[in-house]
C-alpha cells in the first residue's frame, strides 16, 4: 500500500473544489483556472528498482484513467498525464508520470460526474442574471446553493419581481400574489430571499436597522406582521371580570391600565402563582424582548420591578430592560436571596461576560462575582426554585402597609 496519487485521489481532489462551490464560480466570473495542473504524489527515485512492478502497475492504472489521445479509442475527456525522465543507473530511462492535466472544464466536470449538474446551474443562472443583473455577483459565490434550489426558482423570482414591483406594501405575505407560490413557500425560504432582496431592492426598501434574520423578514421589507401579544394578570381586581389577559402589543400600549406597579418575569409558573398585590400588575415576558413594552408609553409613569434568574443572563436582561425604561428595579435578584437557596444553584451553561452598564452598584458587585466565578463555577439561581414565603417576604417588603393581608 502506497501514498502514491491515484485516478481517485484525482477525482476527490477535483470533487473537492467543486463541493466548495470553486468551479461553477469561477466558470461565471471567467477567471483563468485551465488548462489546471494537479501535481502528482509519485515513487522516488529510489524506489524504482525496488519496486518496479508496484510502479509499473501504479503508472498503468493512472493511464487507463487519462483520456484518449487524439484518434486513439477511449474516453474523450477527463485527465491527461505529463511525464518526465527519469534515468536510473541499472533501469535505464524510464517515463514516470509527475502531474494530471485537466484542459477544460468539461474535462474536470467528467472526471467528477457533474456535468449534468453544471449545464443546469448555467442554465438557472442564465435566467437569474437575465431577471436580475444585480445578482451576477452573488450567483458566483453561492453557485451551489442556486443548484440545491434547482426546482424552486420560477417561485423565488416570482416574489422577487412581486416584492421590488411592489416595494414595502404593508400587506401579510399571505396577500404576495405569485401564481404557484403560497404563504409556506416563502416561510420556507425566507433566508434566501432576505439574500436576494438585500441585493435586489434599493436600500430606502429596506428597514436594515431594525429587523435583520428570517424572524424580521415582515419588518425588514414593509410586511405587516402577525401582532405579538402580551400577556398580563391584574392582580387586586379583575379588569371587566377577567385577570389574565393577552392583548396585540399595539392595544396594551394604548390601554393605559390602572395600575400602580407592574411585576415583569420570565417564567409562566411565576406569572400564574405571583401573589396578590394591591394597584398592580405582572407581566409575563415570555422572551419576546421588551421593544413591545417600550411602545406603551404609560409605563414610564409606573414602578416597574423585574424578576429574572440570578445569573449573568438574568442581569443582562435587567441591563437591556433599563435601556428602555431607566426607573426599572430588580426584584428578588440579590445576594441574599442567592445564598438563602444554596442547595438549589445551577450550573449557568454559556454565562455572558459582557460589561453592563445600566446595574446599580449591588446588582454590579453580584454580576461582577457572578461572572468571574468568585462564589462558584458558573452559579445560577433560577427564579422558579426560590421559596414561596421568600417571595412573598420581598413583596412585602415594597409596600408593607398596603400589602399587609394580602396573600
Amino acid at each position: 500500500m502506497t501514498d502514491w496519487t491515484s485516478a481517485a485521489d484525482l477525482r476527490r481532489r477535483v470533487l473537492r473544489d467543486w463541493e466548495r462551490g470553486r468551479l461553477l464560480s469561477l466558470s461565471l466570473t471567467g477567471e483563468a483556472l485551465y488548462p489546471w495542473r494537479i501535481p502528482l504524489k509519485g515513487p522516488t527515485t529510489a524506489l524504482l528498482a525496488d519496486q518496479f512492478d508496484a510502479v509499473r502497475q501504479w503508472i498503468h492504472a493512472l493511464a487507463e484513467g487519462a483520456k484518449a489521445e487524439a484518434g486513439k479509442s477511449g474516453s474523450s475527456a477527463g485527465y491527461r498525464l505529463e511525464f518526465q525522465e527519469i534515468n536510473h543507473r541499472q533501469l535505464g530511462r524510464n517515463q514516470v508520470p509527475v502531474a494530471a492535466w485537466l484542459d477544460t472544464e468539461g474535462d474536470a466536470l467528467a472526471l467528477i460526474g457533474k456535468r449534468r449538474e453544471a449545464a443546469r446551474f448555467h442554465e438557472i443562472a442564465g435566467t437569474i442574471s437575465q431577471a436580475f443583473p444585480q445578482l451576477q455577483t452573488w450567483l458566483a459565490k453561492r453557485p451551489l446553493r442556486v443548484l440545491e434550489q434547482a426546482e424552486d426558482w420560477p417561485g423565488l423570482l416570482g416574489v422577487l419581481r412581486w416584492i421590488a414591483k411592489h416595494p414595502r406594501p404593508k400587506v401579510y405575505l399571505r396577500q404576495i400574489d405569485v401564481p404557484g407560490v403560497h404563504s409556506k413557500f416563502i416561510e420556507r425560504h425566507r433566508a434566501l430571499l432576505s439574500e436576494l432582496l438585500d441585493l435586489v431592492l434599493p436600500a430606502a426598501a429596506i428597514a436594515a436597522a431594525s429587523a435583520s434574520g428570517a424572524a424580521g423578514f415582515e419588518r425588514r421589507y414593509g410586511f405587516r406582521a402577525k401582532p405579538l401579544a402580551i400577556r398580563f394578570r391584574l392582580l387586586d381586581a379583575p379588569f371587566h371580570g377577567l385577570t389574565d389577559l393577552s392583548v396585540p402589543c399595539g392595544e396594551f400600549a394604548r390601554l393605559s391600565l390602572p395600575a400602580r406597579r407592574v411585576f415583569i418575569t420570565e417564567n409562566e409558573i411565576n406569572f400564574l402563582a405571583f401573589p396578590r398585590v394591591p394597584d398592580s400588575l405582572v407581566i409575563f415576558g415570555a422572551g419576546y424582548g421588551f421593544d413591545p413594552l417600550a411602545e406603551a408609553s404609560w409605563l414610564q409613569a409606573r414602578e416597574i420591578f423585574y424578576w429574572g434568574d440570578i445569573d449573568s443572563h438574568g442581569f443582562a436582561i435587567l441591563d437591556q430592560l433599563r435601556s428602555h425604561f431607566p426607573h426599572a428595579r430588580s426584584l428578588l435578584m440579590d445576594r441574599a436571596t442567592l445564598l438563602a437557596h444554596r442547595p438549589l444553584w445551577g450550573r449557568e451553561a454559556t454565562p455572558t461576560q459582557r460589561a453592563l452598564s445600566r446595574l446599580q452598584a449591588d446588582e454590579a458587585g453580584l454580576y461582577d462575582d457572578l461572572r468571574h466565578d468568585r462564589i462558584g463555577p458558573a452559579v445560577r439561581l433560577e427564579q422558579e426554585r426560590i421559596g414561596f414565603a421568600w417571595v412573598q417576604a420581598a413583596l412585602a417588603g415594597i409596600d408593607p402597609e398596603n400589602l399587609r393581608g394580602f396573600d
